[in-house]
């Protein structure tokens, strides 16, 4: 069994403190807001502009109503300051060249006010400029924020953007949750019964709302994690320390992937993965992918942030908090020592046990 080991690593607390918001204005002109003639505009910023209580760990974010030009998105064009105190960082862009992110090199500081700005050097990809610099402030909390998943996140064990749908029938291996199952956006919630929850169903109401904002600030703040080791493509075999671990494109989990915590039992795992992650499908009684926890390790510090969807496979054994962008689906049989956070799509789920651990 290969063993990767990555150095003491000491996570911060990384849950973020206020939700995502739309901000600005829509294009106006001939061809629409995205033609070749109108200029680009702002359309929503994170933190939201006038936010208070914002986390130090928080990644700053500008949403752009069409395709940036990416030479023109950089430290130059986005900035962020304390008063006339720049704050140094990097600025990234995501694949659909709209999302700009300014990673900030430190945390940073408490209840300190923040301007960040993005000139109108920036420029999308007919060469149109921002018609003006776009500007906005917000101010960090007085205190360390909590661990990932305050309340009411942490009680969730299923959460989705659009559904959550249980396929399972009545016996014994329906599915189990042992806590809340909600969606918000979206509204419905199928299988629930025959499903079971120790918890409450929240469909589209304010508990589910505040838990999706919790989960997009906890989602930004592991994907810009500092350090990340390099995974293979398939990590099943391998024996993984306390870290943060990073794959640019899809991962799997063919075989077992263990989980040591014996050189730090109260360490935490954060995996970074670019898009989808993959579990090897089994049979009852022959698993084909697990991830096994050792030497203290605990699911509540096992977090998974996916690019785009997961798929735990049949009868599989997954361990840790899944948060993806898009979809989660938990097949026949697999059990899950964690939670399934989908922020845009469904979560699916087929005779499943769900056993959501302590708030961290």
């Amino acid at each position: 069994m290969r063993k990767l080991m990555v150095g003491k690593t000491w996570i911060p607390a990384f849950l973020l403190a206020v939700a995502m918001a739309g901000c600005g204005d829509s294009d106006k002109g001939g061809g629409g807001g995205t033609g070749p003639l109108n200029a680009p505009t702002v359309v929503s910023v994170f933190p939201t502009g006038a936010a208070t209580g914002v986390c130090q760990a928080v990644l700053v974010t500008a949403t752009f109503s069409k395709a940036m030009d990416p030479a023109t998105i950089n430290t130059g064009t986005f900035t962020l300051a304390a008063g006339t105190t720049p704050v140094t960082g990097t600025v990234s862009l995501d694949s659909t060249d709209t999302i700009a992110t300014f990673t900030p090199a430190n945390p940073l500081a408490l209840n300190t006010a923040y301007t960040a700005t993005i000139t109108t050097g920036a420029r999308d990809q007919f060469g149109n400029a921002l018609a003006a610099n776009f500007t906005w402030m917000f101010t960090t909390n007085a205190t360390p924020c909590p661990g990932p998943f305050g309340l009411p996140g942490c009680g969730f064990g299923i959460l989705a953007g659009s559904t959550v749908t249980n396929t399972s029938v009545i016996g014994p291996t329906n599915t189990n949750v042992t806590g809340d199952v909600g969606v918000w956006p979206g509204t419905a919630i199928v299988g629930f019964p025959p499903g079971t929850l120790t918890g409450q169903l929240h469909s589209a109401d304010k508990t589910a709302m505040d838990a999706q904002s919790q989960l997009t600030l906890a989602y930004n703040a592991a994907a810009g994690a500092p350090g990340g080791a390099a995974l293979t493509a398939d990590i099943g075999g391998q024996t993984l320390a306390p870290g943060v671990y990073k794959a640019t494109s899809t991962l799997g989990i063919t075989g077992n992937l263990t989980l040591d915590g014996s050189t730090n039992p109260n360490g935490t795992w954060i995996f970074q993965v670019g898009s989808a992650l993959t579990t090897a499908a089994g049979a009852p009684g022959a698993p084909a992918s697990q991830v096994l926890l050792t030497g203290g390790a605990l699911p509540k510090n096992v977090f998974w942030q996916l690019g785009s969807s997961g798929t735990l496979g049949t009868f599989s054994l997954f361990q840790g908090t899944i948060m993806a962008q898009a979809s989660i689906t938990i097949n026949n049989g697999a059990t899950l020592n964690g939670r399934a956070l989908a922020r845009t799509g469904a979560v699916t789920l087929n005779s499943n046990q769900v056993n959501v651990p302590p708030c961290p």
